[in-house]
């Protein structure tokens, strides 16, 4: 039985979800897949997702592989069918999390790596030693990061989201809402 086709709606997000992969680092057909599976309401197959989004078999097989390596996308079976199917996490902070720890271990670990043993070296030039300092300050900063960031992992859902929402109450109280963006809030006159 072909596939209903795609509402307006859905195709409109998986299209949008193609042109974000790109600047997001993933090539824009394994974006588009990736949308699919996540607004599909039951776990698809390679052939249906080949079908609704018009793509080549050989395309989306290569594109789910990519999906299974950054965990984006889990593997299910169904009895009786020799057929894989895909489908996304339910829950959204954990795609963000899956999502936020590959980047982590793709690009801020080796970043961090190459950092550490920058700053092992001796510099034999002022112009190294002030590059050294730069680099340290870039380590320092990454590093303090990724501290925070394990401790906002550890955090239940809802607290991270409470947590991310006081953002603009802390700011505000704090005054730094001027100070961030430059702007000074006009005085009400007397």
């Amino acid at each position: 039985m072909p596939a209903q086709p795609l509402p307006p709606l859905n195709r409109q997000f998986v299209a949008h979800f193609g042109e974000m992969g790109s600047k997001w680092g993933i090539n824009r057909t394994v974006g588009q897949i990736y949308a699919l599976i996540f607004l599909s309401e039951r776990a698809l197959n390679a052939d249906e997702i080949a079908e609704l989004l018009e793509f080549s078999r050989s395309n989306v097989s290569m594109g789910l592989k990519e999906l299974q390596a950054w965990r984006l996308v889990r593997l299910r079976h169904h009895p009786g069918d020799r057929r894989e199917y895909f489908e996304a996490p339910s829950d959204v902070w954990e795609i963000f999390r899956v999502l936020a720890e590959e980047r982590r271990r793709r690009e801020i670990e080796p970043t961090l790596s190459m950092l550490r043993m920058a700053l092992l070296e001796e510099p034999s030039s002022d112009e190294e030693r002030h590059a050294q300092q730069r680099m340290r300050e870039m380590h320092d900063l990454i590093d303090r990061l990724m501290k925070w960031f394990d401790d906002v992992q550890r955090l239940a859902p809802e607290t991270a989201m409470q947590l991310m929402g006081m953002g603009a109450t802390v700011t505000r109280v704090l005054g730094l809402k001027d100070r961030l963006t430059g702007a000074k809030e006009k005085k009400p006159a007397a």
